[in-house]
């Protein structure tokens, strides 16, 4: 049974090994947890799953593998502890339902009941009064009304007053590429690190406080020390406009993640590719530019630079003199990204345009070869790839 189920992890693309199916199965040996599929799913989930980021993986091969599987109709296994549904009785069914109980004839006789027709019912079935379903007065079903039922299959009860609840959860979380926001990108970004502490002596220093304090015969001594922060320094250049516009909410995201990260970030734009000039004012572009010789001489080789940018224009615009759409360049792009990547040893570009279209564009396979393939979707995945890169 559970080959089957580790199966179908690695047909969801999951990175599971026989290591955590043999821990898996040392919790059952051990009855770690026993007859419930939900306790199964979160027990399964912590010895398969190491990164969150593939728990809707888990999730959807979980539902999948669970939907398959065959019911067994072997009456010991639909046991329940008797005192269990009696306290359960006695918290959830009003005096009036109790007697409605001992008129059909006891727990045991509904119980009895209940295996029976798992074991007579071939089909689904909707409305009526015997059969397992939805609708209807049957005491087994769901969405129907009858005071002394056993819920199957429904999401929540409709009159809370069911015995016992045989629900078939559906889980759902956020894979890595689906989900992109603000938050996860901060989370992405965070492998770009290096902490120094700088700035005013604002945050307490408590190893140093306890042993000043035991030096000081017991009195007090409190010592502080400057904030830790990300001492890393960061370059980044958005390309705005055109084909941009679509992401431009993205980017937005990616820009308020890099500024509350990097205390040292520097931002500039540019318009498909970087030439002689780039500028911080879009409403003033063409009257204040920054010379990308005079970026090259101000900051030092120890940024990490990125650009951002679909790297989608005619391929004349990398590699040809005067081929900006907006000016006469008089050197090619590819000359600016050369002399770039020889003062900057870390450089990356993020594209937002999905990774699956890149080999149908000749100018993204150019910037790419310009920039050793190190380009990366903007996802969060993506991002983390390139900031592990930036830290090497």
């Amino acid at each position: 049974m559970l080959i089957n189920f580790f199966m179908t992890l690695k047909e969801e693309r999951l990175p599971v090994s026989f290591t955590e199916l043999f821990s898996l199965l040392e919790c059952l040996k051990q009855n770690v947890i026993f007859a419930s599929v939900e306790d199964f799913y979160h027990l399964s989930r912590m010895c398969f799953v190491k990164d969150e980021k593939n728990f809707d993986k888990f999730d959807i091969a979980f539902g999948k593998y669970f939907e398959n599987v065959d019911v067994i109709n072997d009456p010991s296994l639909y046991q329940i502890p008797e005192d269990w549904l009696r306290k359960q009785m006695e918290s959830m069914l009003s005096d009036e339902e109790k007697a409605k109980i001992e008129a059909l004839g006891g727990l045991e006789k509904l119980m009895e009941e209940f295996r029976k027709r798992m074991e007579e019912q071939q089909k689904r079935h909707q409305g009526g009064n015997k059969w397992i379903g939805t609708g209807g007065t049957s005491p087994f079903g769901a969405y129907g009304y009858n005071p002394e039922g056993i819920r199957v299959g429904q999401q929540e009860g409709r009159n809370q007053s069911a015995v016992k609840v045989w629900d078939r959860r559906n889980y759902r979380d956020l894979d890595d590429s689906v989900e992109i926001g603000t938050r996860n990108i901060k989370m992405a970004l965070r492998r770009l690190r290096k902490f120094a502490r700088t700035g005013a002596e604002d945050e307490l220093d408590i190893n140093d406080t306890i042993s000043s304090t035991a030096r000081n015969a017991g009195l007090l001594d409190i010592k502080m020390v400057p904030e830790r922060h990300n001492s890393v320094k960061v370059l980044i250049f958005f390309d705005v406009g055109g084909s941009m516009d679509p992401h431009v909410k993205l980017c937005e995201e990616l820009f308020s993640a890099a500024r509350s990260e990097f205390k040292h970030l520097k931002y500039y734009y540019f318009h498909n590719f970087i030439y002689e000039s780039v500028w911080t004012k879009s409403h003033r572009r063409h009257a204040e530019t920054t010379s990308t010789f005079e970026i090259l001489n101000k900051y030092s080789k120890d940024y990490k630079v990125i650009f951002v940018g679909d790297a989608t224009m005619a391929p004349y615009e990398v590699t040809h003199v005067g081929g900006s759409i907006e000016h006469y360049n008089e050197e090619p792009g590819a000359i600016w990204i050369k002399r770039l990547a020889e003062v900057y040893d870390h450089m990356v570009w993020i594209n937002p345009t999905p990774k699956d279209f890149w080999e149908h564009s000749y100018s993204i396979e150019i910037v790419r070869e310009l920039l050793d393939n190190r380009m990366y979707p903007l996802s969060v995945k993506g991002l983390e790839q390139a900031m592990t890169l930036l830290t090497k």
